[in-house]
């Protein structure tokens, strides 16, 4: 065999479904990559033989291999912070009062807009090597905090150059009808028609989303307006997701579940319904822990009726400066755990297999299997389970991206 390289004495949490036991987990294996893929994976014990001597040869020294982590939600360009509405909250101020004061989303808007691109970019390339370093290789981005055509672009042009410029593989998402700009707060309808006749063909014109999202909510847009958003993206060749059920029922996700949305995100007051309607379509529900803890939220998202149905569960950090300012990926699978009540497999899951469906590249990445991205991290670990147990502690080792040691 030909091999760029071997990695052996490991074990192997490949989240493969079809190897039909915890973590799809391989004690005692070895893989080998080939020109960015997996060639092979396996039992140590079943490895072909290869040229030992031209062949790189990677030990774990009896660590943990998995796929690497896969970010499927965050706001992660933005300028300024929300500190102050920290505060407040803290003196009994609401997200929704704030939100309706000025405050919430309007003021990263505002910060956004006066920062230029070089600002932004710095910015987000922080807060990206910080995701990396916990053993993140993909991640979304949304805009949304710009809420006019000039800023929304800036916002998605700094994504994609942030792509091009780090080892992470970097999916943009338009966020336009994230809320609504003062400007237009007496006429939804005409920012409607902005996002859908303005904005969104000029993101479109310079490619700078994968897909487009919403927020559908009370405070934010209907499920109708929601849907003529989505449906002119879909229309346009993207894919589609949605904001829905974070503090109110309003059966937004049912709606994307119809259009076959890649994920329905936050869900805390979906119901059995919406439940159905995700189980009967390909969307993914999106479970957010770090708005949920910082917010203070004791509405729980439906966690047992998502395992009845068998809807695939997604977790991601909503890393965002108002109501998740937690930049870290590995401090989600313990919220998910502790606060969700998810297993540790389910978390992982939430991270890498489902994270990918959600993005539409779960024939990429997620996963470890032959034909794959070699995508993966090194952990001192004993168990799986640990990555949710424990935080805080340097237990990533190395991070591969593309059969590229990047990080160590």
């Amino acid at each position: 065999m030909s091999w760029d390289q071997v990695w052996i004495d490991v074990n192997i949490a490949s989240m493969d479904p079809s190897l039909s036991v915890p973590y799809g987990e391989i004690l005692n294996a070895a893989m080998a990559i080939k020109e960015g893929k997996i060639a092979w994976i396996g039992p140590r014990s079943e490895l072909p033989e290869f040229d030992v001597m031209s062949t790189p040869l990677y030990r774990g020294k009896g660590g943990w291999i998995t796929p690497g982590l896969i970010d499927a939600h965050t706001h992660l360009i933005f300028a300024g912070n929300r500190a102050n509405e920290f505060e407040q909250r803290l003196q009994g101020a609401s997200y929704e009062e704030i939100a309706r004061n000025g405050g919430g989303i309007i003021a990263t808007v505002n910060a956004c807009r006066e920062a230029s691109e070089a600002e932004l970019f710095e910015l987000g390339r922080i807060r990206l090597n910080a995701l990396a370093k916990e053993g993140v290789t993909t991640v979304e981005i949304k805009s949304g905090y710009g809420l006019d055509t000039e800023t929304e672009l800036k916002i998605l042009r700094v994504a994609r150059e942030l792509g091009k410029h780090h080892h992470v593989d970097v999916k943009t998402t338009f966020l336009g009808a994230h809320a609504i700009p003062p400007e237009y707060k007496d006429n939804i309808e005409a920012y409607v028609d902005l996002v859908i006749n303005e904005m969104l063909p000029a993101v479109i014109k310079e490619n700078l989303a994968d897909a487009v999202d919403v927020f559908c909510e009370n405070i934010a847009f209907s499920v109708e307006q929601s849907k003529q958003i989505l449906t002119a993206a879909q229309n346009a060749g993207l894919d589609v997701k949605l904001h829905a059920e974070q503090l109110s029922n309003l059966g937004g996700a049912a709606m994307a579940a119809k259009l076959g949305a890649k994920s329905v995100d936050h869900i805390e007051y979906l119901d059995e319904a919406g439940v159905k309607a995700l189980s009967k379509s390909s969307t993914c529900a999106t479970l957010l822990p770090g708005a949920f803890y910082f917010l203070r939220e004791t509405q729980m998202p439906p966690i047992d009726l998502l395992r009845k149905h068998k809807v695939p569960m997604v977790l991601a950090s909503d890393y965002n400066p108002g109501s998740s300012p937690l930049c870290s990926s590995l401090l989600m699978l313990n919220m998910g755990c502790t606060l969700f009540r998810l297993t540790p497999e389910e978390a992982l899951a939430g991270m890498t297999r489902n994270a990918a469906k959600a993005l539409g590249i779960e024939d990429k990445v997620g996963m470890l299997a032959t034909g794959m991205q070699a995508d993966f991290c090194l952990w001192d670990i004993t168990t799986p389970a640990q990555l949710s147990y424990s935080y805080g502690v340097g237990v990533c080792l190395e991070v591969v991206k593309n059969g590229q040691v990047v990080h160590q």
